[in-house]
């Protein structure tokens, strides 16, 4: 993935009222997730912006709230691409990627995202956009390639995450589909279900015309 470069400041004043505050200056809510997991009661000491969630068994997460500028994460949110997320917090670098992303539902401006702390060695899941290359043989026999799925769910270290799942489509024959089961890429787990259709060849109506043509030929 390539590696996008985010500015993001603690945010300590919570609740909606200070959201909405926020967001009146142009600037949006965000919760960093995947912190370190600790034991409860935790004595540590918390950086500007982190709190402890408890999530059961005498466990909590340490979460981080920021906010960012829309003009910063615009061109994060606005693409079809993914990206690893190098985050500054006051000169601290942390490595995230996008969790989920809430828009209005009539103005369609962001109100708040999630981001997912990750590293190196522990495996994140996320979507990553599919693209179809070569010239199907069903194609060429008259139908009509279709895309079912633009992305993809896969779990990895994020350093092993391309950009875009490549999938060659030269043997795909007429009528025939390409399922989550029969795909496999080095180094990547694919979380969907595995009769999930990624892409098929359907049968167009000239296609139909040409094979009952050919089968009356052939009586």
């Amino acid at each position: 993935m390539k590696t996008f470069q985010l500015t993001v400041e603690p945010r300590t004043d919570l609740g909606k009222k200070a959201a909405k505050a926020l967001r009146k200056e142009n600037k949006i809510p965000v919760v960093l997730n995947g912190g370190e997991i600790i034991e409860l009661p935790y004595s540590g000491k918390l950086r500007e912006g982190e709190k402890v969630v408890e999530i059961g068994n005498g466990k909590g997460l340490i979460t981080t709230d920021l906010y960012v500028t829309e003009d910063a994460i615009r061109k994060l949110v606005y693409t079809p691409e993914i990206f690893a997320i190098e985050l500054d917090i006051h000169g601290e670098k942390r490595m995230a990627v996008l969790k989920d992303i809430q828009f209005h539902p009539v103005k369609d401006n962001i109100l708040h995202i999630d981001l997912l702390e990750v590293s190196e060695k522990k495996p994140v899941t996320i979507e990553v956009p599919v693209r179809l290359e070569g010239h199907a043989e069903g194609v060429k026999a008259g139908g009509k390639l279709t895309l079912s799925m633009k992305k993809i769910k896969v779990k990895a270290p994020y350093t092993q995450i391309p950009e875009r799942l490549i999938i060659n489509v030269d043997k795909l024959g007429l009528g025939k589909s390409l399922q989550i089961g029969e795909l496999h890429f080095d180094g990547l787990e694919l979380m969907n279900a595995k009769n999930a259709v990624v892409c098929a060849v359907q049968l167009t109506r000239a296609a139909r015309g040409a094979a009952a043509a050919a089968a009356a030929a052939a009586k």
